[in-house]
Order: structure tokens, then sequence, then C-alpha cells
């Protein structure tokens, strides 16, 4: 028979430690949120922990409990886009697969805030080489990974050779869309530039 002393007793060892802290999700994802947007308000020098609980809605110390600093805050969100990563496509031919790759990633460069964050966020890396090693993850391993998969499934099908150069090959998938996004800033393609592209590429890895 279960007495009343029994259930407090079960109730007091489901209760959460003293002092533990449960993170909601709904106020995190606000506070990333948030952090994009005040990165591309006010740039990394300037964005503050005040600044980003007043954007979230949120008092500072929720985003204290969730990161030390604005340091350790960007660097986690930063490196969390390339663990997700972009889509491997598997068309069945190497030039609509870079055609749509090319796509995705003009598509989430080009973007207002990404376009606004990733300079700024390239001009912190020259000075600190924690943000210098987060980019270097974010902006080039996820690209790659994707980029491999496309070599890859060429060589598989016959359209480009064994014993490829693949370092040489990532760099010619990935290279024209970042030079285009992040230096030069083009605030539009050319038309037909992304299937031109795609070709151009395509024909420069049959030929290595």
């Amino acid at each position: 028979m279960t007495t009343n002393a029994d259930t407090a007793q079960v109730k007091r060892r489901r209760r959460a430690p003293a002092g533990a802290a449960v993170l909601r999700e709904d106020v995190t994802e606000a506070i990333r949120a948030a952090v994009f947007e005040e990165l591309a308000a006010v740039g990394y020098a300037r964005m503050s922990i005040e600044g980003i609980a007043r954007r979230a809605g949120v008092g500072k110390t929720a985003v204290y409990r969730r990161w030390r600093s604005k340091l350790h805050l960007v660097l986690d969100l930063v490196s969390a886009v390339a663990v997700q990563g972009l889509p491997a496509p598997d068309t069945g031919s190497l030039e609509t697969d870079l055609r749509l790759l090319y796509e995705v990633t003009s598509r989430a460069l080009r973007h207002p805030v990404a376009g606004q964050i990733i300079p700024d966020l390239q001009a912190e890396a020259a000075r600190n080489p924690d943000i210098a090693e987060a980019m270097q993850k974010a902006l080039r391993e996820g690209q790659q990974s994707v980029a491999s998969g496309i070599v890859a499934a060429a060589v598989a099908r016959g359209e480009i050779r064994e014993g490829i150069d693949v370092d040489l090959a990532l760099d010619l998938i990935s290279g024209p869309l970042y030079w285009r996004a992040v230096v030069v800033r083009s605030p539009k393609l050319p038309k037909g530039y992304l299937g031109g592209l795609a070709r151009a590429t395509a024909g420069a890895l049959k030929a290595l």
C-alpha cells in the first residue's frame, strides 16, 4: 500500500536538483535568432550581450546561462552552421549536381543577413584565431563535404577520372561563389550565371 509519505518521497526524487537550470529551447532559439540579427545590425565589435538579450526579449542572465561570453556564443552558432551542412545533390549528372549545389549555396550566401555577417566575421577572424578557426569550419568544411560527395559520384559514373586531384577539384567547385558573395559582394548575379558556372566547372573537372 502506498502512503502519502511514499508519494512525497517519489516526488522529491523526481524533482530537479537544487540550483539546476532548466533551459527552455524556445528561449535558446530566440537568443540564437537575436544574435544573427544583432550581428547584421551592429557587427561583432559593437555587439553586446545586453543588445542580444533586449532583441530576444529575455534577461542577460538567460544568455549567460547558455554561453560565457559573446565570443563563445558566436563561435557556437558559426560552428553549428558547419554541422548543418548543405543537402548533397544526386541527380545522376555532374553538371546538374553542381547547378543544384550552386543554387542552394547562392541563396544562402546572398541572404541579406548572411551578406552582412560573413564579411564582418571575416574581418574579426583576422584579429581573433578562435573566430578564424570557426569560420574556416563553417565556410569550408561543410561545403567540402558536399563537394567531395559530388566528385565521388562523378568518378563512380565515369564522368571524371579516378585519381583526380581532390583538393583542386574542391577549390574549383567552391571558389567562384564565395568570391562573388564575400569578396566582390555583387548584389545580383548575371542572368544564366549559375548554369554557366556549372557547365564550366564540370568541364574543368573532366579535364583534370
